[in-house]
């Protein structure tokens, strides 16, 4: 029998969980439950910050037969004095709390993988049992945890008779949490190995839980030599495009990459040395930088066929790359860190790739009119393959408040959804209409959940829809599909992530095949901009704005040998910082062309949100939405609500 519901509902019903319960409560939201294999990528993450930091020179990974792990690094070693708020031993606060460390400011860490002082106190709740031992101030100090508590308060073990520094972890992660309990070798392996290469002078080495050396890395070229062993097969320039940019104490870009006959070529981005397989907007400002460049290249040497536009998807077929960017305080999708979110990130990586590779390609102008063909002919083969995208005076009537896009061939074309005619009129102007098109609709349209496909189309909004994509109701053909991408363009506020909600339950319940093929997203436009100075930044929501004005409040701290000029300039830039401006924009119709595109639309700088439907979220779907379901719907929301923010 299901437990029912108490009808009583007061303040003692609340719950709140302290210390590391919330980790243990829901695992998956803090690391990847498939296997503990994250779980030692955070601390390797740990102690190859110290090495960014030049603080550390070797970090080694032993697996052992007892189903543990064990991290060490010759770094400084985790504090061990008491902190001045929690009276407790600094490596006791890091290890038992999560949001503590000492990497939010950037006094200690001018570049940082973990930044959420999250990491390693995951480690720690998800394991059975954790042992850490710290070396410093000549001793070895200890202390011992399981179940992410402390089975043994921080002691000295034992007296150093040379000095030495540096952290070693050994934990048992608890296979209740994970799908499997085996680690990835090889992916902890190629971690190790890029590790290396990313941090000049580090000595990776992991051995396996039979004592045997599995790897030891330590490169003196660096990034070209990895890349030039990663990328077998043969590469259509004779050299590899490799370089690095050092902007200031806040940002670095180096990156390697070459085109290759072989699709499978090796494509591997990181921030901060943390990998990102999921790309974000460092891979597409490297992707918009290359375009732009093999254009002006391109049209400078009239290579170009008339009506022939390179696209992205033709410049980028077949490149392979490493690309690694250090930035101050990057922003990530999630705790796992696979995907940079940081719009400055994606449009730093722009203008600096695109400046390189204008400067290699006139430098070398043979291979660049090479790699022009090469794209031209990914370009024919495109349209060979896609065909036109359909005669206009043969298809059906188009809806008429459709701005279409130039282009004709679906996977170069994206049609943005856009609430109210107002923003439709800001969306239309902001737009690249070689390739983006904007349908404006009016207002929230129906709650489409429990309404029969074949009712739908009497709805005038939902019937632009399907004539403008050219996908009915229903249907499993694609074949007529007339965009590659179709993005939910709403408001930031909770009117507009309602019209969000409403169109796409509509695609998930009536044009799933849409879903499934993975086309329909949702734009993510920002709610303020702020103002700092000559610089800019956007905030998605208020946890967002108090960070970024947070970070330009930190006062400039001038160094002991800094006078005069560089005083004065440290205090103007300081006074620039307190002086932020933040404007809160009411919808995207108060935004201007200029504003809507950099933050929202641009691909180099936008954000956009897969729609995805991993299992079956029928069930769930229908709970938050039938009319029918409201009780179940409201004990959801007292029950989960709370997720919300930690999201």
């Amino acid at each position: 029998m299901p437990r029912r519901a108490s009808k009583r509902y007061d303040a003692a019903d609340i719950e709140i969980l302290g210390g590391l319960e919330p980790v243990r409560k829901r695992p998956e939201m803090f690391t990847d439950t498939s296997s503990p294999t994250h779980l030692v990528q955070e601390a390797i993450d740990n102690s190859v910050d110290e090495a960014l930091a030049g603080h550390a020179t070797r970090v080694e990974v032993a697996l052992h037969d007892d189903g543990s792990v064990s991290v060490s690094d010759d770094g400084r070693g985790m504090p061990v004095d008491p902190h001045p708020v929690r009276k407790l031993p600094g490596v006791e606060v890091i290890l038992t709390t999560l949001h503590a460390g000492s990497k939010f400011s950037g006094r200690q860490y001018r570049f940082a993988g973990g930044l959420h002082g999250v990491g390693i106190s995951i480690v720690n709740a998800l394991s059975t049992r954790l042992e850490v031992r710290v070396k410093r101030d000549g001793c070895v100090y200890g202390m011992d945890f399981r179940n992410g508590r402390r089975t043994s308060k921080l002691k000295v073990l034992r007296r150093l008779k040379k000095r030495a520094t540096g952290t070693d972890i050994r934990f048992w992660p608890d296979p209740d949490f994970f799908d499997t309990s085996r680690f990835d070798t090889a992916k902890l392996s190629h971690l190790l190995q890029a590790k290396a290469v990313l941090c000049a002078g580090l000595t990776t080495r992991l051995t396996g839980d039979d004592g045997k050396d599995i790897r030891t890395c330590r490169y003196k070229d660096g990034l070209p030599q990895y890349f030039a062993e990663r990328c077998g097969g043969d590469a259509l320039l004779e050299r590899d495009f490799c370089g690095e940019r050092e902007l200031d104490d806040a940002q670095e870009l180096r990156w390697c990459l070459n085109w290759f006959m072989d699709d499978a070529a090796v494509a591997e981005s990181y921030v901060n040395l943390v990998p990102t397989p999921g790309g974000g907007s460092h891979v597409a400002g490297l992707r918009a930088g290359l375009t732009e460049a093999l254009r002006e290249f391109a049209q400078l040497h009239g290579l170009l066929p008339r009506g022939v536009r390179l696209m992205p998807d033709d410049v980028w077929r077949g490149a392979g790359f490493v690309l690694s960017l250090k930035m101050d305080n990057p922003r990530f999708a999630g705790q796992t860190k696979e995907r940079l979110v940081s719009k400055e990130g994606g449009a730093l990586v722009q203008k600096l790739a695109r400046d390189a590779f204008s400067l290699w390609l006139n430098e070398a102008a043979a291979a660049g009119k090479a790699l022009v063909e090469a794209v031209l002919e990914n370009a024919r083969a495109r349209k060979k393959s896609r065909g036109v995208k359909r005669a206009r005076v043969s298809g059906p009537r188009l809806p008429g408040k459709l701005a279409d896009c130039l282009a004709r061939d679906v996977e170069d074309s994206e049609l943005f959804l856009v609430e109210g005619d107002s923003a439709g009129g800001s969306a239309k102007q902001a737009r690249d209409k070689a390739f983006q098109a904007v349908l404006p609709l009016r207002g929230k349209i129906l709650n489409t959940w429990e309404s029969d496909t074949g009712e739908i189309l009497d709805s005038r909004e939902i019937s632009d829809i399907a004539t403008a994509i050219d996908v009915a109701p229903g249907s499993d053909d694609l074949s007529r599909l007339r965009y590659g991408k179709i993005c939910i363009l709403a408001d930031a506020d909770s009117d507009g992530l309602h019209i969000s909600t409403l169109l796409a339950a509509l695609f998930l319940k009536h044009f799933r095949p849409l879903v499934e093929a993975r086309r329909i997203f949702v734009a993510l436009p920002p709610l303020f901009r702020i103002d700092a100075g000559k610089s800019v930044y956007y905030a998605q929501d208020e946890n967002e704005r108090d960070a970024i004005l947070a970070r330009l409040a930190e006062p400039a701290k001038a160094t002991k040998a800094a006078k005069g000029a560089k005083a004065a300039k440290g205090e103007k830039g300081a006074k620039a910082r307190a002086a932020a401006q933040v404007i809160r924009f009411k919808g995207l119709g108060e935004m201007n062309p200029s504003q809507l595109r950099e933050s929202t639309m641009a691909p180099a700088s936008r954000r956009l949100m897969e729609l995805t439907c991993d299992g079956d979220p029928l069930p769930l779907m229908d709970m938050l939405l039938a009319k029918k379901r409201s009780p179940e719907r409201r004990r959801w929301l007292e029950k989960e609500g709370a997720r919300v923010e930690i999201l």
